[in-house]
């Protein structure tokens, strides 16, 4: 079957591109910067894309392809592929062991396949659509914490530095209301680690799709619930994320929203 093709290919070639970046990773990277000083290039990005992008053009040349460092589109293709060769790259080009490779893929603009891999742990988080979550073979399950006092968040980490207050005040209402707030710097992880159950909500300020397309699904298959600020349901291509196990949602919007309009 064609999507027992697909999955195939999203995991090899997250497989290969994470064996490559295990393989390459310590001490301190070169790196460019982009939009700002904060938000970093490697080579090590360029080449993990090149070997997913190679894989899939190979297999499937008709398919459309958006990743974070470029574009090859494909008019009127029913598939999109939506891959962050290196979500994390911050942590990778400072020796940081917190970093993946995050590749979904949509048909009709429906998210049905996401795939996580994390080489440094040897994690790899998978899910297609209607069949739950699962990590290294394992289902996984959001966590059953139903108050935001007892919870454990991952808060944003945005590059933009015009955030950085209100990223602060967040961290702040966040860290008052719950056990503790971390930052992990790959909003992929992030979400796979709710989707685990390690953590119990997460929100992310100023995201890619690329950022969101893999890990959301992820997480909506453990049983998670991911919406925009106004609890309306999560679109990729919107800028903010709300995420959490779906029992400490409300009190995590309402904190959200009390910061945005103070």
């Amino acid at each position: 079957m064609e999507s027992q093709a697909l999955k195939a290919l999203a995991l090899e070639a997250a497989h290969d591109a994470g064996a490559m970046l295990k393989e390459n990773f310590g001490g301190n990277h070169a790196f460019q910067e982009k939009t700002s000083y904060a938000d970093l290039v490697t080579e090590f990005d360029h080449r993990s894309e090149e070997i997913i992008v190679k894989k899939i053009q190979k297999r499937f040349p008709d398919h459309d392809i958006l990743t974070e460092e470029g574009r090859t589109r494909v008019e009127n293709s029913p598939y999109r592929w939506i891959i962050d060769p290196v979500d994390g790259t911050t942590n990778y080009a400072h020796g940081f062991p917190i970093f993946c490779v995050a590749i979904g893929l949509e048909h009709q603009s429906e998210l049905q396949l996401g795939v996580v891999y994390l080489p440094t742990l040897n994690e790899l988080f998978v899910a297609e659509r209607g069949q739950g979550a699962w990590l290294n073979s394992e289902r996984i399950r959001v966590s059953t914490i139903d108050r935001l006092a007892q919870g454990l968040l991952i808060g944003s980490s945005p590059h933009d530095r015009n955030l950085l207050e209100l990223n602060l005040k967040l961290f702040d209402r966040f860290v008052r209301a719950s056990h503790n707030v971390l930052r992990v710097g790959s909003a992929a992880a992030a979400l796979c680690y709710l989707a685990a159950g390690r953590v119990d909500g997460y929100w992310g300020l100023v995201l890619q799709p690329w950022d969101l397309a893999a890990a959301s699904l992820i997480l909506r298959e453990a049983g998670g619930v991911a919406t925009n600020f106004k609890n309306e349901p999560i679109n990729i291509y919107g800028r903010e994320i709300a995420a959490s196990n779906g029992k400490i949602h409300g009190e995590m919007l309402k904190i959200l929203n009390d910061a945005m309009n103070t």
